[in-house]
């Protein structure tokens, strides 16, 4: 399945939506929207949140699973978290 592209492939600015259209009646919404914090993330960054919600927040199972250390994986949802403040607080200011 193709991914949204987060990024413009000229010049690497984020992207934003512009138009949403209902498959069932054709309705079209037309604007200026972000995307969601989520779908700003990297496809890997996506994968480690559903992987997250998937171990209900066990560590130690993601940890297992992806063959890595806790502390190892604990660095990964810290700057996973640190990255969405900053994602929420760019979209804050627009």
């Amino acid at each position: 399945m193709r991914k949204i592209p987060i990024d413009c492939p000229c010049c690497e600015a984020k992207l934003k939506v512009s138009k949403l259209v209902c498959d069932v009646c054709e309705t079209e919404v037309v604007g200026k929207f972000s995307l969601p914090l989520l779908m700003q993330l990297s496809p890997e960054e996506q994968e480690f949140v559903l992987n997250f919600l998937r171990y209900s927040g066990s560590l130690k199972e993601m940890a297992n699973q992806m063959g890595k250390s806790y502390p190892t994986v604990r660095n990964i949802l810290d700057d996973l978290i640190y990255k969405l403040k900053l994602l929420a607080n760019e979209d804050d200011h627009m």
